[in-house]
């Protein structure tokens, strides 16, 4: 064989395998590529019991309850219209408050409940750190 004939099936080769390789992520991605599920896609479409997804929104204000206990946080993720119950226990972060963004790890219970196992708080692209705020920053200079 010519090296000619031989690159040129070296490229068909490499070819087929870049195509097969796309053909197969987009397969397994589905309709799964969503970052996060909305109360919305939630009522609509329904998610199976168990299945670990993002279920994302915003915190409605209000409904912050903090359990007894002192580590359980129950609160409602809205988007418009559809609302989900949220049961987290653990430390929230920061950014975690009523009528601000986020996506919260887990899985749904039989009674719609979702059972998140991690939280992410989500901010505007006006965000500015609370030691940035208002032009007051401290800065700190080391001797050496």
């Amino acid at each position: 064989m010519k090296a000619k004939h031989q690159r040129l099936t070296l490229a068909l080769a490499a070819l087929a395998a870049i195509v097969g390789a796309g053909v197969l992520a987009v397969s397994a991605l589905g309709e799964q590529a969503a970052y996060f599920y909305s109360p919305a896609d939630v009522a609509r479409e329904g998610v199976p019991v168990g299945r670990a997804i993002r279920l994302g929104g915003m915190v409605e204000k209000g409904s912050i309850r903090r359990s007894d206990d002192g580590v359980t946080i129950l609160f409602t993720v809205e988007d418009g219209p559809a609302r989900t119950p949220v049961e987290f226990r653990g430390v929230t972060p920061d950014l975690f408050k009523e009528a601000s963004g986020v996506v919260a790890e887990g899985r749904f219970r039989a009674d719609g409940t979702f059972i998140a196992d991690n939280l992410l708080a989500k901010h505007d692209e006006r965000y500015m750190p609370p030691q940035l705020e208002g032009g007051k920053h401290k800065t700190e200079t080391l001797e050496p």
